[in-house]
């Protein structure tokens, strides 16, 4: 790693913005020095966390020892903030959902590649422990070719924060939550997406969508239903995937779950017929003792640099960047395809067409 020390200003103090500085408060190779914020109150939490506070973004952009600008305010502006701290000759990280529309990304990365400055998009979820596993039962077929995959997060807390629940600044979960869990899914299968369907809720009155349901189509076979809800009281797993030998299961980001594989190659015991109700079913028996097996979930080591260690990495040249544009505006482009197909109530097929 570097020795150089790269000086950042967090813009927009709010609870993310915060957030990054205090991990950052950790990192050997990037110093927050300072803040912008147009709120009074957020000024007024980062000069108390001892941190400077620029009067003006203008006055970010004309400071000659700013190397680098992180973004996390509200998704509507981050296209402006971002193009005007690219021209400015400074690196941006960008918070998620990157833009509201793909196009604006388009155009963030064209001024990127003018100014031969870096920017890189805050997909943190790429490193949770939880995809992490998964992703190593998927791509070392533990639980034989996974074919379907369900990945959801739920609470009962409604919609959270003020302008999320608003349209014009990209509120809704689709945009909130739905931006990791189809990163997480895009970054893990390396397929083209054959078909696109999705319903959003609106149960709660919101004029943006309180959760939604998309199932999903890979080339290669596979199927995956992403759900995000915030009236749920009750949750499902995090994780349920299905493969040729057999299933796993997370049920919550504490890794808590297992996986059932079948025996080959052994006698097994035919299951025997259950009492269902008013009638008998062998099908959805369970099956017999002797016909599968039931182990931990594997054991997941780092084998990625850390996010903010990887930005220094692609600044300097060292490395490609963990989380490149060109996936974000896939994930963009999808989410745009599920607004649409929610609001048509049809399939939208061939997306990587439907998109170019």
């Amino acid at each position: 790693m570097t020795n150089k020390l790269y000086n950042l200003v967090i813009v927009g103090y709010g609870g993310m913005g915060s957030y990054h500085a205090k991990l950052l408060k950790e990192n050997q190779t990037i110093n927050v020095i300072g803040t912008f914020d147009i709120l009074e109150e957020r000024r007024t939490a980062a000069l108390a966390d001892g941190y400077k506070v620029y009067e003006s973004y203008e006055a970010v952009l004309s400071d000659q020892d700013v190397d680098l600008v992180l973004i996390a305010t509200p998704n509507d502006v981050h296209k402006d903030i971002a193009i005007k701290a690219l021209n400015a000759n400074k690196h941006v990280i960008c918070e998620k959902p990157v833009t509201i529309y793909s196009e604006d990304l388009k155009e963030i990365m064209k001024v990127a590649e003018v100014t031969q400055r870096k920017f890189v998009v805050h997909q943190n979820r790429r490193w949770d422990k939880d995809f992490l596993t998964i992703k190593k039962i998927y791509d070392e077929t533990i639980i034989g070719k996974v074919f379907h995959i369900e990945s959801r997060v739920q609470g009962a807390n409604g919609i959270p924060g003020d302008w999320r629940h608003l349209k014009a600044p990209g509120g809704g979960m689709l945009l909130d939550w739905g931006v990791h869990l189809l990163d997480q899914l895009l970054f893990m299968v390396d397929s083209k997406i054959t078909s696109v369907y999705a319903n959003l809720s609106y149960v709660l009155g919101d004029e943006v969508d309180d959760g939604f349901q998309t199932i999903i189509t890979f080339e290669n076979g596979s199927t995956a239903l992403i759900e995000v809800g915030t009236t749920n009281f009750i949750q499902l797993p995090r994780w349920y995937v299905k493969g040729t030998a057999g299933t796993a299961v997370i049920d919550d980001w504490s890794i808590a779950g297992k996986i059932v594989t079948q025996n080959f190659g052994v006698d097994i015991e035919a299951p025997k017929p259950i009492q269902a109700g008013q009638g008998l079913t062998k099908t959805m028996a369970p099956p017999s003792e002797s016909a599968v097996s039931t182990s931990d979930l594997p054991e997941v080591a780092p084998t990625m640099e850390s996010f903010y260690d990887n930005v220094v990495s692609v600044i300097e040249g060292k490395a490609k960047p963990i989380v490149k544009n060109t996936e974000v505006l896939r994930v963009l482009q999808l989410i745009e395809t599920i607004f649409k197909a929610a609001e048509r109530n049809e399939v939208i097929k061939d997306f990587d067409s439907y998109n170019r």
